[in-house]
């Protein structure tokens, strides 16, 4: 006779690491089991009232732990008579987009952009990503464990949501818009990279494959690396594009570099795409680039905390208001489209969580659009260059220690800062410390949601400027750690 065993979620996630961070669930792979994962899943239909006979969308990425987890998913799934909808290994939109479209919940397996060593698990209701109200809910949910094995194989893919997914491009933009163009694509491990191709050749452009490879790589369009920003610079180079193009794992966020190699900044392109598709209000997190607002190409703007969660709480705000043309996008370059958008051949349906296709596509039409290069499109914007990066392995509750110590001190900032930046004018705790200074340059750090990394981002009137900020207030923060460490 079948066991049934209680589990209380919150145990679980406090015995294994596994938790809720800016975006879904993340955990070391060697801490996501097969029982944790099942675990997780049956709290996930219990938020979401899931009955026997719905169905669930189900996706995964290329990291070669994501099938096993899948595997365990599905087996919840099952248990509970919950029908698996398998799309096979697509881009987290793409998932989302397909079940948004047939109502139903979604799960995509996926760690995005973090280390190789660790994983994830995003949920979606029928209406998109779940809330953090959602989240809390899992967190605190007691499940009935059975004591069966916590695995069942996914054989049939349904290749429905990538057919959806490619329709609701090639239904917007004008046919075979990008012909004459050469786009290089750095696919690395990227989920996009067949569907991404076959969606660039059917608009007409011509593809040069780059970096392909069957290890995954986990690429962070926010804080992109020193080789991965050398690779690009080097195949311009060798090669001749108007656009080279890639995403991180699970292709949620866009990396769009010019004809020279050089990658945009991510919220830059958010800022491009949004004046694209004529958005009228941006919701987007505090991190991002002031030059949204300083081109006033929008009615209204909110800051919100770092998450998509976040920025999809601001634009319902605004969609609740009766605001037309609402979007989203963040510092990683994903971008969120909450209202139908009109266009010359076709409509842009919502899709409200982060996206790598529609940016991409953005920005090299609006390029075509303005008769120009990728490179001149940031003439007409503020001059405000922003730069990020990160120190790993930086223990998460170290950072908000001293986060808080800065804050409620602010002297020490001009101790920490002063001699680099000069005086601090104020600060914002929205998310993390983001600290203005009087000649408003901006350093903030903050907290990673997903690892135990600590952020730093800078802006500055050129980038060379904002990218020295972020590197010498990174080694003067790990400083400071330090004696703060010795101190205590």
């Amino acid at each position: 006779m079948t066991q049934i065993t209680s589990v209380h979620i919150q145990t679980q996630m406090t015995e294994s690491g596994v938790s809720f961070g800016t975006s879904g669930v993340r955990g070391l792979v060697s801490s996501m089991t097969d029982s944790l994962c099942f675990a997780y899943t049956l709290a996930f239909a219990q938020a979401l009232n899931l009955k026997k006979g719905n169905s669930v969308a189900l996706a995964t990425d290329l990291r070669p732990s994501s099938p096993k987890i899948a595997a365990a998913c599905n087996a919840a799934l099952s248990y509970l008579g919950i029908k698996v909808d398998f799309c096979g290994a697509i881009p987290t939109p793409a998932l989302a987009y397909y079940a948004e479209q047939k109502s139903i919940a979604g799960i995509m397996i996926t760690g995005s952009h973090i280390p190789f060593d660790r994983n994830g698990i995003k949920f979606y209701s029928e209406t998109g990503e779940i809330t953090k109200a959602h989240e809390a809910s899992i967190a605190s949910a007691t499940v009935e464990m059975p004591d069966i094995p916590h695995t069942q194989l996914i054989l049939q893919v349904n290749d429905a949501a990538k057919k959806m997914y490619l329709a609701r491009y090639t239904q917007f933009f004008a046919p075979k818009c990008l012909t004459g163009l050469t786009l290089a694509f750095y696919e690395h491990s990227s989920v996009a990279r067949d569907l991404l191709t076959e969606l660039l050749i059917a608009m007409g452009a011509s593809v040069i494959s780059l970096g392909r490879t069957n290890e995954f790589v986990p690429i962070d369009t926010e804080a992109v690396a020193k080789i991965d920003i050398e690779r690009a610079k080097n195949w311009a180079s060798e090669y001749s594009f108007d656009a080279i193009i890639s995403t991180d794992g699970d292709a949620d966020r866009p990396l769009i570099g010019d004809e020279n190699g050089q990658w945009l900044r991510g919220d830059i392109v958010g800022l491009l795409t949004a004046q694209f598709i004529q958005a009228e209000a941006v919701a987007t997190p505090v991190s991002c680039n002031t030059a949204i607002e300083l081109s006033n190409l929008f009615s209204q703007i909110i800051r919100t905390r770092i998450g998509s969660p976040y920025v999809i709480e601001a634009m319902q705000k605004l969609l609740n208001e009766n605001v037309n043309n609402v979007v989203g996008f963040e510092a990683n370059g994903g971008f969120l489209l909450g209202s139908n958008i009109k266009g010359e051949y076709g409509n842009l349906t919502p899709l409200c969580t982060r996206d790598a296709v529609l940016p991409i596509l953005a920005v090299i039409a609006l390029a075509q659009q303005k008769k120009c290069k990728v490179s001149t499109l940031m003439n007409d914007l503020p001059a405000r260059a922003t730069s990020s990066d990160r120190i790993q392995n930086f223990a998460t509750q170290t950072s908000h220690t001293l986060l808080k110590q800065l804050a409620s001190k602010t002297s020490e900032i001009d101790t920490l800062l002063g001699d680099l930046v000069g005086q601090f004018l104020s600060i914002d705790q929205t998310d993390g410390l983001r600290i203005t200074f009087k000649n408003n340059e901006i350093v903030h750090f903050r907290p990673s949601g997903n690892a135990p990394e600590l952020r730093c981002y800078a802006e500055a009137t050129s980038q060379a400027r904002a990218d020295i900020l972020v590197q010498h207030a990174l080694n003067l923060i790990q400083q400071y750690a330090l004696r703060n460490l010795q101190m205590a």
